[in-house]
């Protein structure tokens, strides 16, 4: 079977002399046995790794950043023609030889090795290659998972992305590791967290986690959702409907792909969604590719947010007298729980910022959909002035709710309605923004003060609000229906 590298490889063998002893090894070597895009590379070798790696650097014109000075370690980011990234680490040997080396990684189908010089010659002293033909996860060693407990997230993560069998007494050392985890730093953590999110099938990868016990350790507010109940239409308990929802998350943006595959609207409920909002796939695309955070996709921040819409509930649950059960202000609860939790994994402020705007609001389109009618153009503008662009995240997700609530009970007609209600907002936001999202300002601060007389101060900005949202329902359309509006408001304020 004939191996495909990326080109990268050929300047590397140029860089480097033949006898000098430089590694492939790793998940590159995995994925090119699998026939796989190798997308980041990992060599191993000995000497002055940190001098070497900055002197190819210099000749393949890549970017140089230390990792690790104290390990030896380092990584270079080469900017290729078509705009993407190849990142290519280099790390010292761990131990005297390269066979040392490969028995203090995490799964033997990672402790395989090719010689850059001889790419034909696989090194793989523990079976990794066997243990990939058979698709089981197996540790290298009964401390592999001690060594360092993230690797027990990394497990569960390709497990479930490659539907790949862990290895009963790997799963052992596996559950055995996780209270380790909290010595594991936040940053390293999130990475892992945000690597499963953003991968297939985020929520079996979570699930698989909550039965091994994890959760506690990576996402604690969420080991309380198991076993709260929940009134009809829920179909499942907190934790059951968290997971559907994040399941129903992954089926709509499949449905609504820029690169549209029928067989994501299969089912009629998905097949609808794609003829309501397929009109929008070519901005929701755009949307979804406009990262936050450089590291993280607005996807899985979107995921972190569905798993926290619902974490207020434990806490705000309530029976009344008459039997009915009731979570009365879980957003309020879960905005504050989402916040910690994304400062804990030192997530930046925007991306925080999102995570507690879409879980404070998630309700709303959900609210909408009992009153009559299609939303009013002051609705509207109340949506967006609250929630920004992470109102168009709230649509998607409310859209999500609804599929995980009703199950295999949700009617066609609940279903339109919700359909209306999120083609609605999506329309405003995406098509008539300067109509009741985002009005043109007709006056500003310093015209309302000299036309009026005012002083600087919180007076203004009720005002400019105001004026605002009558633009917003079609109440003000000129600048000098604004100014007649505005003296009416600050006769009606007295003085």
């Amino acid at each position: 079977m004939a191996l495909i590298f990326p080109d990268v490889l050929s300047r590397l063998q140029q860089f480097f002399p033949a006898r000098t002893p430089v590694y492939l090894v790793g998940g590159a070597v995995r994925d090119a046995l699998l026939q796989r895009e190798i997308k980041d590379l990992d060599f191993a070798l000995s000497g002055d790794v940190l001098g070497t790696a900055r002197r190819l650097a210099n000749t393949i014109h890549a970017a140089y950043y230390p990792l690790d000075e104290s390990r030896d370690t380092a990584r270079l980011i080469l900017s290729l023609a078509d705009g993407s990234r190849q990142v290519l680490d280099f790390a010292a040997l761990r131990g005297p030889d390269l066979e040392s080396d490969l028995r203090l990684r995490d799964f033997t189908m990672n402790a395989m090795a090719l010689p850059l010089h001889a790419l034909d010659q696989l090194v793989d002293p523990l079976g990794g290659l066997e243990d990939l033909r058979r698709g089981v996860l197996r540790a290298c060693s009964e401390s592999a998972m001690q060594d360092d407990p993230l690797r027990v997230l990394r497990g569960i993560r390709l497990a479930n992305a490659n539907r790949w069998f862990i290895e009963a007494e790997t799963r052992g050392s596996m559950r055995r590791a996780l209270p380790n985890l909290a010595q594991v730093s936040s940053e390293r953590v999130r990475d892992e967290l945000f690597h499963i999110l953003e991968g297939p099938r985020p929520a079996t990868a979570l699930e698989t986690l909550e039965i091994m016990g994890g959760l506690p350790y990576v996402l604690p507010e969420l080991a309380e959702l198991k076993g709260v109940e929940q009134p009809a239409p829920h179909v499942r308990d907190v934790w059951g409907h968290t997971l559907d929802v994040v399941r129903s998350l992954e089926a709509l943006l499949g449905t609504l792909d820029v690169e549209f595959d029928p067989e994501n609207a299969s089912s009629l409920y998905l097949g609808l969604v794609s003829v309501r909002l397929g009109r929008y796939r070519q901005q929701l695309h755009e949307h979804m590719d406009q990262p936050l955070n450089p590291n993280r996709s607005p996807g899985a921040l979107l995921y972190l947010a569905a798993l926290y819409h619902d974490s207020g509930k434990p806490s705000t649950r309530r029976q009344a007298p008459d039997g009915r059960v009731r979570f009365l202000e879980h957003e309020m609860l879960g905005e504050k729980l989402v916040i910690h939790r994304g400062q804990a994994l030192h997530l930046s402020n925007d991306e925080i910022d999102r995570l507690r705007t879409v879980v404070r609001h998630h309700m709303r389109p959900l609210l909408l959909a009992q009153m009559d009618g299609l939303p009013s153009r002051r609705a509207i503008y109340r949506f967006y002035r609250d929630t920004g662009p992470a109102g168009v995240d709230i649509c998607v997700h409310a859209l999500a709710d609804t599929l995980a609530t009703y199950g295999p009970g949700l009617s066609q007609d609940t279903w339109m309605r919700q359909l209306d209600i999120a083609r609605s907002l999506l329309e405003a936001w995406w098509e008539h923004p300067e109509e009741s999202v985002a009005p043109p300002a007709l006056l500003d601060g310093y015209a309302l003060m000299q036309a009026f007389d005012l002083k600087p101060g919180p007076q203004i900005g009720r005002l400019l609000e105001a004026l605002r949202e009558a633009q917003a329902t079609g109440q003000v359309t000129d600048r000098q229906q604004a100014l007649e509006f505005t003296r009416q408001q600050l006769v009606a304020a007295g003085p």
